[in-house]
């Protein structure tokens, strides 16, 4: 497109050269400011067109990198999961630390012992389930409230 402009503006050039006008009459310097500026025109647009080509390839870079990153880490993530966690979740229950994020996995021996129970996260100390008389009467009184309005 812009080698189209350049040839476009010299066509101009030639034109205006052949009218034969004279060197020093207005006309003549009018056009050859316009053509001038038609020519700082073109190269500009010229430079624009370059820089974009730049800037795309630059983006298409980023964007092939960060999908590559996104890809290991989601990948990484998923096997954390498979592999440390499956054997724990198939004989109890996980649930997410509310202070740190972090996956507590409680173990169903836990829950069938008749003293209250209380879990800790590993990551930061944070009490993430308790049960004790408080808690199984909550539950008990949930569960009512739900025969009730059925």
């Amino acid at each position: 497109m812009s080698e189209d402009l350049k040839a476009r503006v010299s066509y101009l050039r030639g034109f205006t050269e052949g009218l034969d006008l004279g060197d020093e009459s207005k006309e003549q310097k009018v056009l050859q400011r316009i053509i001038d500026l038609l020519e700082d025109m073109s190269d500009e647009i010229e430079q624009l067109s370059v820089n974009y080509e730049e800037l795309f390839e630059y983006t298409e870079a980023i964007d092939d990198d960060l999908t590559e990153m996104e890809e290991d880490f989601y990948e990484d993530e998923d096997d954390i999961y498979d592999n440390d966690f499956k054997d724990d979740l198939e004989s109890g229950f996980s649930m997410e630390c509310p202070n740190c994020r972090e996956i507590v996995v409680v173990d169903d021996d836990i829950l069938d012992q008749d003293a209250s129970i209380e879990v800790t996260c590993p990551g930061c100390g944070e009490i993430v389930l308790v049960d004790d008389e408080e808690w199984d009467m909550e539950i008990e009184e949930a569960v009512e409230e739900t025969d009730t309005e059925e």
